[in-house]
């Protein structure tokens, strides 16, 4: 059995509800949530301990539904939108769409799901937060398209991570923050360079199929240099959010060994030898957004934050 795109397709109907769940999860990478929602909580616990130097519980809770809904919107809509792309790179063949695991009306389903949740969650917290919402939504569906019309989709990507920390600022204080803005276009850039990186490794596959990136177009080397940029970019930004709000000495430290970590990422990924380019990607990223809200989270403490 098959879609009408040649993609095949196993009967959902024979598996419980619970194996489709899981095999959804691991369609939208729901793990890696771990990149983007510990700067949306460095912006939401900064903005409160602005507001009155303490935290809001309620606005949290949805801020981090409404950062998790919508990147397992943002995931759904890629794995959607680019299944016959994933089919023909060996890399990517074995993703849940591609082998039938999970079916494309499952896909649409859970991804309808999660932009409603998004939008309700918005709705809760402030007119604002709800009136904007459809912006965040439009880059999450524009990227998926970008690697069919530019050589730069990292930098798409980049613009729809960038939205988080701004969205999550706006959910506490209910107005426009450039502080925010700072933050979250250090942490776009962020991603948009550690994408570059996690690019290289398709170059060949995507030369071949006519799909566009800057490492197809300009080399591998070229992507690692600009990947270096990119994150020499968010230290300084991370550094003026850091000035322009106030932060105190651990929230330094914690910066401090981020740059450390981009050193050590940049280290083991070269362009003629890309064997440990998931440890960069995965492993260092991930520590890096959990060692800088820890920092920031301390330094917040220390300065008279409280529950």
């Amino acid at each position: 059995m098959s879609t009408a795109d040649g993609l095949p397709v196993r009967d959902e109907a024979a598996r419980p509800d619970t194996g489709r769940v899981r095999a959804f999860l691991r369609l939208v990478m729901i793990e890696h949530s771990v990149f983007a929602l510990p700067f949306a909580y460095i912006a939401a616990l900064v903005a409160m301990y602005h507001e009155d130097s303490s935290v809001h519980w309620r606005q949290l809770l949805l801020v981090t539904v409404a950062m998790v809904s919508l990147r397992t919107f943002a995931m759904a809509a890629n794995r959607i939108i680019d299944r016959e792309i994933d089919a023909r790179n060996p890399r990517t063949a074995g993703r849940e769409l591609v082998t039938g695991a999970v079916s494309v009306r499952t896909a649409w389903t859970g991804s309808l799901v999660s932009v409603v949740i998004f939008l309700t969650s918005c709705a809760l917290l402030n007119p604002l937060c709800l009136a904007l919402a459809p912006v965040a939504v439009v880059p999450m569906v524009v990227y998926p398209y970008g690697k069919r019309f530019t050589d730069f989709p990292h930098a798409i990507l980049g613009l729809a991570q960038a939205i988080g920390p701004v969205g999550a600022w706006i959910a506490v204080t209910g107005a426009w923050s450039w502080d925010a803005v700072a933050l979250g276009l250090a942490i776009g850039i962020w991603i948009g360079g550690f994408d570059l990186i996690y690019a290289c490794q398709d170059v060949a596959a995507d030369r071949t199929q006519g799909v566009r990136s800057f490492p197809a177009r300009f080399g591998v080397a070229a992507a690692l240099h600009g990947a270096r940029l990119c994150h020499v970019l968010t230290v300084a930004l991370l550094a003026l959010f850091g000035a322009v709000t106030g932060a105190g000495p651990l929230y330094w430290v914690g910066l401090a060994i981020v740059v450390g970590a981009f050193c050590y990422e940049h280290s083991v990924v070269r362009p003629t030898d890309l064997s440990r380019l998931n440890r960069a990607f995965f492993t260092v990223n991930g520590v890096i957004g959990i060692v800088l809200f820890v920092f920031a989270l301390l330094d917040l403490v220390v300065r008279g934050f409280s529950a």
